[in-house]
Parts: C-alpha cells; structure tokens; sequence
C-alpha cells in the first residue's frame, strides 16, 4: 500500500478495520484526467460505473485490499476518506437581530 497517497483520516480508518476483503470504506478516488483502457477497466472492477476518459474524481465504497492495490497505480493521485456530514441546528435567538 503507497501510503503517501492516502488522507490521514482514511489511513486511520484502514487500521481500525479487521476485514480486509470487506467493502466498508467511501472514498473519493483523484486520478489524472486522462486514463487508458487498463485504468478504466480497474476502476470498473471496483465497483466505480460511468468511468470515462476526462473525468478525474471518483467515489466508491471499497474494501482495504481494494484501496491497496488503487494506491499502488501510477494514474491515482491520492485517496480520500468520504465523510459523512452533519447539519448544524442553531436556533437564532431575537438578539442576534438586535430586538
């Protein structure tokens, strides 16, 4: 695994996993913008649809081998742990209108 192309919160999540054949990870996979036929036809066996030539940024959920052997490809910039977003509730109060 090419750990340098890895965010630290995905290199966090990989240790904290026991199935390495699990897919249990959303990622945003970087490319280069432009992929050959091999790249393409990696990215479709795992898992990615709508892989096209010109596109750069990908999401999948993945298992660590998976994310493994992507690190390992000279076209993939770098992997990114999606995470999941939370909304702020912040009820506003009559003083922040001056009232």
């Amino acid at each position: 695994m090419n750990y340098q192309k890895l965010d630290a919160a995905l290199a966090m999540a990989l240790n904290d996993l026991t199935d390495s054949q699990e897919p249990s990870l959303a990622v945003f996979i970087h490319t280069e913008p432009v992929l050959d036929a091999a790249a393409i036809a990696i990215l479709e066996n795992s898992g990615i649809s709508g892989v096209t030539s010109g596109k750069d940024i990908f999401t999948a959920t993945l298992s660590p081998n998976a994310i493994s052997q992507l690190s390992e490809q000279a076209w993939v910039k770098y992997l990114k742990l999606s995470q999941k977003l939370h909304l702020v509730n912040r009820k506003m109060s009559m003083r922040t209108f001056g009232v």
